[in-house]
């Protein structure tokens, strides 16, 4: 993704490099930057958030395994750090990817039972990835105090529990990315499945990111927020079931 990054910034006449860090960097090369791009390891990304926050640069995060208790950790410190800085939790930059997140959160109230499944490339380190994290933390905030029927969730095979929600994480060979979202209901089941072919498709979201970010306001979390898909998932379901 870094490499990804560097060659969109290299090609935009909008958008020139500061520095590009390695693991044998000092985070000091940071400074000056107008905005910090982290895709880095769940193990580095808080440092290098932190230090940015505590230099007033407005700060993309691409890592990985960003909870929402981990970015409210982000949010205290930004006040304790009083910068006007913005920064941008992104765990997914594909169009596609954003949209069956949020297709899945609207349909979520509809539903009962709820499961995900998400695979990747057997190098990712992590699981589950940012994106399921983000799915069902999303899904469980569109539901509010109705839990989904999740039985035996004390089972390991019946995967981590998100948000309440089961996610199952397969790493494999031969393939990028790969999420399910399965709604059951009476009858039928619905699956909202979005598949990564290239990494080309993150391209459009890394570089909307990299030009708002340093008009960003505060904590924002999603690329749906910047494409104005957040709307959508704040509509009030008083009215419905």
């Amino acid at each position: 993704m870094g490499q990804l990054a560097l060659r969109l910034i290299e090609a935009a006449d909008d958008l020139e490099l500061h520095a590009g860090l390695s693991s044998r960097s000092s985070l000091d090369e940071l400074d000056g930057a107008d905005v910090v791009f982290d895709v880095t390891h769940p193990a580095s990304s808080e440092g290098i958030v932190r230090h940015a926050v505590d230099r007033g640069i407005p700060t993309v995060v691409g890592t990985s395994g960003w909870s929402s208790e981990r970015i409210a950790g982000i949010a205290a410190h930004r006040r304790t750090a009083g910068t006007e800085a913005g920064v941008l939790f992104i765990p997914n930059f594909s169009v596609g990817s954003v949209l069956g997140t949020v297709l899945s959160a609207l349909a979520a109230p509809y539903f009962e039972s709820i499961e995900v499944v998400e695979a990747h490339h057997a190098g990712k380190v992590d699981s589950p990835s940012g994106t399921a994290v983000r799915t069902a933390e999303v899904i469980a905030d569109r539901r509010g105090d109705r839990p989904v029927q999740a039985p035996h969730a004390d089972q390991r095979a019946r995967g981590q529990l998100v948000a309440g929600i089961p996610v199952h994480s397969l790493r494999l060979s031969g393939l990028l990315a790969e999420q399910r979202v399965v709604l059951g209901g009476v009858g039928e089941t619905l699956t909202v499945t979005h598949s990564t072919l290239s990494s080309s498709s993150y391209e459009a979201g890394i570089l909307l990111a990299l030009r708002r970010a340093p008009e960003a306001d505060g904590i924002v979390v999603g690329l749906d927020a910047l494409l104005g898909l957040d709307a959508l998932l704040a509509h009030d379901l008083s009215g419905g079931r």
